[in-house]
């Protein structure tokens, strides 16, 4: 086994404190790196939570600016130039790109001209959101942009087979399985709150229907609202109460359509644990996710998931058996499956205690692991030319 220490750069738009499946997922992965002995820079935006803007030994703070419609998050920018005099004085092993923004374009720039081996991340279906913003016509134009930047780095780490499935179609080259995890010990059945409960309006035997998750276009909320209505009808003598737990610009649109809900805003650590472990029925109405993270912390809590057979629900659900499962845009299907286990009082204990059993063995130890070995694979190959053309180092141009 080899376990020699490697200087690993991470490069991201997003990190802890902002809350997102990708900045969990960075902080995960960058933790656990350092705790099995290796060096991990980070190179992202100035936070609003950082006290001041440095560089330092293992972090780049770099300049940024809003990203239109996702407030709170930014792109960030760097110049090529201060990335080749930085990484001259400390080279690093490997790089991770974990953003395509113009941070991660100039990151991805300097490491080739310098032979760096880089491995990226396809976190973000960004050329999917077009449609949800109404600008379907750059779809294609992005999605050629995104294909060309994954295509230029030794290895491009995808978190479902579902999206490897989909890349491969369109083209993307060397592509990877890199799942995720989740912290069983924090997201857990244990915290659940009687007094939370009573606050949402809900006693021992009412069910609370969960969403966590940004509030925003693309997540097709829509959907919460017809199935809460559509079981109200159905189950009439079953009390209801539809718990929205998260923040973003859907949030005063989606508040107005459904007055009877609950809306918590956006929580983070044990006290997001104690809202999702307070609830009955998780339900997940997104088409757009690469895995989706908050499917495992669900399941962790013990509750009943409904989603669309993709992505994370695709790798650890079994419909029926841990959760509940539609054919991808069958919203009819999605409702039907949420009255299968809102219906069924000993179905969903059956799911819900299954769900947790199965999320206790998905933890994140495995999955860092692996992530090593690919870094690790990916330095060996740093020889060879990627993206069918060869990179000469020290060169300021990328020759195709």
């Amino acid at each position: 086994m080899n376990t020699t220490s490697l200087r690993i750069t991470l490069v991201t738009e997003t990190f802890p404190s902002e809350i997102n499946g990708v900045a969990n997922t960075l902080g995960h992965l960058s933790e656990g790196l350092r705790t099995r002995g290796h060096q991990v820079e980070i190179i992202r935006p100035h936070q609003a939570a950082d006290e001041r803007s440095k560089s330092g030994d293992q972090l780049l703070l770099c300049h940024g600016w809003p990203i239109p419609r996702y407030p709170g998050l930014q792109w960030g920018h760097v110049s090529v130039h201060k990335l080749i005099r930085r990484w001259r004085r400390s080279r690093p092993d490997v790089l991770y790109i974990a953003t395509e923004g113009p941070l991660g374009l100039s990151a991805l720039r300097a490491a080739r001209r310098l032979n760096i081996p880089i491995v990226s991340g396809f976190h973000t279906n960004f050329q999917q959101y077009t449609h949800d913003y109404r600008i379907g016509f750059l779809t294609r134009a992005l999605t050629g942009y995104l294909r060309w930047f994954h295509n230029r780095t030794a290895l491009t780490l995808v978190p479902s087979a579902t999206q490897r499935h989909t890349l491969e179609r369109r083209g993307f080259d060397r592509l990877a399985l890199l799942s995720r995890g989740v912290d069983s010990q924090l997201f857990s059945p244990a915290r659940r709150s009687a007094a939370l409960r009573e606050s949402w309006g809900l006693g021992p035997d009412d069910i609370a229907l969960i969403h966590v998750g940004r509030l925003a276009a693309e997540k097709n909320l829509g959907l919460l609202k017809r199935c809460l209505d559509t079981l109200q009808l159905d189950y009439p003598l079953h009390r209801l109460r539809l718990v929205v737990i998260g923040d973003g610009p859907q949030r005063g649109a989606l508040a107005q359509q459904t007055p009877s809900a609950v809306f918590c805003g956006a929580k983070r650590g044990e006290e997001l644990a104690v809202h999702y472990a307070s609830g009955d029925v998780f339900l997940f109405p997104s088409l757009s996710e690469t895995f989706g993270n908050v499917v495992l912390e669900a399941l962790a809590s013990g509750l009943g998931v409904v989603a669309y057979d993709e992505a994370a629900a695709a790798q650890h659900i079994r419909h029926g058996h841990n959760g509940a499962l539609a054919m991808p845009g069958d919203e009819m299907a999605f409702i039907e499956a949420a009255g299968g286990l809102v219906g069924d009082s000993e179905a969903l204990r059956r799911v819900r205690l299954n769900a947790r059993q199965h999320a206790r063995r998905q933890g994140w130890g495995p999955i860092i692991e692996q992530f090593e070995t690919q870094l690790r694979s990916a330095c060996q190959a740093t020889a060879q030319p990627v993206g069918g053309f060869a990179i000469k180092p020290g060169s300021s141009t990328l020759h195709g």
